[in-house]
C-alpha cells in the first residue's frame, strides 16, 4: 500500500494530465484520476469516470480515500453567476465526497490570472498593479476563482486538511480538447497558414505585441502544485505559478513562425481577433488532416481561439511575482520558448499536426 494516495480531478485536462505524469515520474504516490472520459495511454493511473454535476457522484467519491487531492477542473457557464454556482458546486462535491473517511491531508486548487484581471464577462477592465502579488486585494467583482478559494478555505477549516491555491498565467502544455489551449490553437493556426499560404499574423493588441508578459508551462505548474502539497511551509497559502522568465510576443511570434517554416505576418498595429478567422478554417483543417493522415480531430476541438484572443488581446502587461514561492524554496524554472517547442513536438509525435 502507498502511504500517499493522489486524486487528480480533471485528469484528462492540460493541468491534471501533467500533474498525474509528474506524480508518476516522482514516485511515491498511488494515482487515481477523475474525469468524464478515461485518459488514453495512462496505465499508471487508476481511472474513475464521473460527472461532477451529477448528484450521485458523492457516493462514488466516498469509496476513495486519497491523502492528496489535486483539483484541476472547471466548467464554463453562460455568466459569472453561473460560473460561481457550477464551479463552486463541483468543488464542494469533491471535498464533501472524498473526505468521508478523513484521509485527506492536503487539497490543491488551480485558479489563474483572472484573480487579478476580473472574470470573463468583465475581463481586463481594470488598471492592474504589476507584478501581481498574492496579497493584492480582491477586485470588487463577482469571480468564480474567489468562490473556489472560499469553498476550499471553509472546508479545510471544518475538515482539518491543509490547502494551497495556484494562480497560473496562460497555460502552455500538451492536451487535446481543452477549453484554454494556446499551444494547440497556435499550432493549428500556423499549420493552416503554412498549408494555405495565409499570413501568420499576431491577432492580439499592440500592448500584447510589444509589452512584457510571462506564461505558465503545465509541467512547471504540476511541479509547483506537488511541491506545495508536500512542503510544510507552503501549507495554507495561495501562490502565483509562472515559468520565471519574461518575453515579448513580437519575438516569440517570430520563433513560432520559424518552427513551422513560415515567415511571421506583418503586425497590423491593432487587434485582429483569431476566433472569427478560425471559424472559417474548418474545411481547410479537414483537408490538412486527410493530406497528412493526421488524427481526425475537428478544428474546434483542438483550437480555443476565443481564449487565445483574451490572452493576446489584453491592453496591459501581465507579470506575476514568484517571490513568495522562491522564499519558501520552490526553485523551478522553465524557458518559455522551449515550452512552445516541446508542445509542438509532442503534437507532431501524436500525429495531431503534420
Amino acid at each position: 500500500m502507498y502511504q500517499k494516495r493522489a486524486l487528480v480531478v480533471g485528469a484528462t485536462g492540460i493541468v491534471g494530465l501533467n500533474v498525474a505524469e509528474h506524480l508518476r515520474d516522482r514516485g511515491g504516490f498511488e494515482i487515481t484520476g477523475l474525469s468524464r472520459r478515461p485518459p488514453l495511454g495512462a496505465s499508471y493511473m487508476r481511472s474513475v469516470a464521473v460527472d461532477l454535476h451529477d448528484p450521485g457522484t458523492g457516493d462514488i467519491l466516498a469509496t476513495l480515500d486519497p491523502t492528496h487531492v489535486y483539483y484541476c477542473s472547471w466548467t464554463l457557464g453562460r455568466s459569472e453567476d453561473e460560473n460561481i454556482r457550477l464551479n463552486g458546486g463541483m468543488l464542494r462535491t469533491v471535498l464533501e465526497g472524498v473526505n468521508r473517511r478523513g484521509s485527506v491531508e492536503h487539497v490543491a486548487v488551480v485558479t489563474g490570472t483572472k484573480h487579478y484581471l476580473g472574470p470573463f464577462e468583465d475581463y481586463g477592465k481594470v488598471e492592474p498593479v504589476t507584478p501581481f502579488r498574492e496579497d493584492a486585494p480582491r477586485l470588487p467583482k463577482k469571480n468564480f476563482y474567489y468562490e473556489l478559494e472560499d469553498v476550499l478555505a471553509e472546508a479545510a477549516s471544518r475538515q482539518g486538511f491543509g490547502w494551497s491555491v495556484h494562480r497560473s498565467h496562460t497555460i502552455i502544455g500538451y492536451a487535446v480538447g481543452n477549453l484554454m489551449n494556446i499551444g494547440a490553437t497556435l499550432a493549428t493556426y500556423a499549420t493552416i497558414c503554412r498549408e494555405t499560404g495565409r499570413p501568420f499574423v499576431f491577432p492580439g493588441s499592440p500592448t500584447g505585441w510589444s509589452g512584457i508578459n510571462d506564461i505558465t508551462d503545465a509541467r512547471l505548474l504540476a511541479r509547483h502544485i506537488v511541491w506545495a502539497s508536500t512542503e510544510p511551509n507552503a501549507r495554507n497559502e495561495a501562490f502565483n505559478a509562472t515559468n520565471g522568465d519574461v518575453f515579448r510576443w513580437r519575438e516569440l511570434w517570430a520563433s513560432i513562425a520559424g518552427y513551422f517554416g513560415i515567415a511571421p505576418g506583418a503586425y497590423p498595429g491593432e487587434t485582429n481577433p483569431l476566433e472569427p478567422k478560425m471559424k472559417t478554417y474548418a474545411g481547410d483543417w479537414e483537408a490538412i488532416v486527410r493530406k497528412h493522415g493526421l488524427q481526425a480531430n475537428p478544428l474546434d476541438r483542438l483550437a480555443s481561439a476565443w481564449h487565445t484572443d483574451l490572452d493576446l488581446g489584453r491592453p496591459m502587461e501581465c507579470l506575476h511575482s514568484m517571490a513568495k514561492s522562491r522564499k519558501l524554496g520552490f526553485t523551478g524554472f522553465q524557458d518559455t520558448e522551449r515550452s512552445f517547442v516541446d508542445v509542438f513536438d509532442r503534437l507532431r509525435a501524436e500525429r495531431i499536426i503534420p
